[in-house]
């Protein structure tokens, strides 16, 4: 018997769910960005596991505690589901430099493929900085997108300003 593997979309959090606002961790500074759900939804059709790998450095440097992320997360997941959209799983990564799943490392990422049995290749990371698109290298994710509005050198990402250009690129390609 022949059994495939899941694809996965992996997101980023601060400038790729939410607007980056630096060490967001209260719920009245959190603002989702536009076309969030949207693109979210389009990949649950087309049945992707959703995943949030994100470094949460503000832990370690003592701008707010674990269980600050953690309220987060549970108001970030309610409204998610509000919208018929269900996170598989977040991953973070609460440390300074030095440890194995701060991304540009593929820790977080690595754990998915391990818990999930995911197939990288045919799997997706949307994240907004150079960081993350090297965490998706070095997971050997297959497509790599990088949302910023600001040009970014690399050849092994592809780049756009907004939510809205990936969900119009992807559906474009039926992928």
């Amino acid at each position: 018997m022949f059994f495939m593997k899941t694809k996965a979309l992996f997101l980023d959090r601060d400038g790729v769910i939410n607007i980056d606002k630096k060490y967001v961790y209260k719920i009245e500074d959190f603002e989702f960005c536009d076309g969030i759900f949207e693109l979210c939804r389009y990949f649950l059709a087309k049945k992707y596991l959703l995943f949030i790998a994100t470094n949460q450095s503000g832990i370690a440097r003592g701008y707010y505690k674990e269980s600050d992320f953690f309220k987060l997360c549970d108001y970030m997941l309610k409204e998610f589901a509000k919208q018929d959209i269900k996170i598989d799983k977040i991953y973070h990564c609460p440390h300074l430099e030095g440890c194995e799943c701060r991304k540009p490392k593929a820790g977080m990422l690595l754990k998915a493929k391990d818990e999930f049995d995911l197939d990288m290749k045919n799997s997706i990371f949307i994240g907004d900085n150079l960081s993350d698109m090297q965490a998706g290298l070095n997971a050997d994710i297959g497509t790599l997108i990088l949302v910023n509005e600001e040009k970014k050198e690399g050849d092994f990402f592809r780049q756009f300003k907004n939510l809205k250009e990936i969900l119009n690129f992807f559906k474009e390609k039926d992928i």
